[in-house]
């Protein structure tokens, strides 16, 4: 996994598409029980090359009801996002992530992930990459069916600051999906 680690710190397949460069953000280890894959590193990510450091993460971490100590314990929580870099801005917010990472990274990182748990999806370019066409047609449908996807994959929504207004008009989300990640969580760290 060292060697695998080391390849993608060093990947600059999609160089000539990053504002900023590259600098691919990811953290796991052999043992990681959960994996989070989310979209790509906003700019704070990519400045301090630390997964999920900024307001997102805030949030993530209190929807998973962690410490940030738990949250980067590499032996609980891989996280993988689906484009290592920061993809540069958008005009409603960043970019997606790069389509080279996912197809060039995730099959060589899961063939060392051998003790994984639960696979943790946020946001639809997670879900339809990984569910694929067990994707509802929305990300709020796929979220809200859950279950379905249990117990190897468990869809959520982006913690993002900006989603304020999806959760207020989903509040189904902490009352159902929250308490069900947390006991999973729990059950696994």
């Amino acid at each position: 996994m060292q060697e695998l680690l080391i390849n993608i710190k060093h990947c600059n397949i999609c160089k000539d598409h990053l504002a900023l460069g590259p600098r691919p953000v990811v953290s796991t280890h052999p043992d990681s029980k959960i994996v989070i894959i989310g979209q790509a590193p906003g700019t704070k990510v990519h400045a301090s090359g630390v997964p999920w450091d900024d307001a997102s993460g805030k949030q993530l971490r209190k929807w998973l009801d962690v410490t940030d100590e738990a949250f980067y314990d590499e032996k609980k929580f891989a996280i993988i996002p689906m484009g290592f870099c920061y993809p540069g801005k958008g005009k409603t917010g960043d970019l997606p992530p790069r389509p080279e990472c996912a197809p060039q990274w995730h099959k060589p990182l899961f063939d060392e992930l051998k003790n994984v748990d639960l696979v943790i999806l946020i946001g639809m370019y997670a879900q339809n990459y990984y569910l694929g066409k067990q994707t509802q047609k929305t990300l709020t449908e796929t979220v809200a069916n859950f279950k379905e996807y249990l117990p190897k994959y468990l869809p959520l929504p982006h913690p993002s600051p900006r989603n304020r207004f999806w959760l207020t008009k989903n509040p189904w989300f902490e009352v159902e999906v929250l308490p069900e990640l947390r006991k999973r969580i729990k059950d696994l760290v």
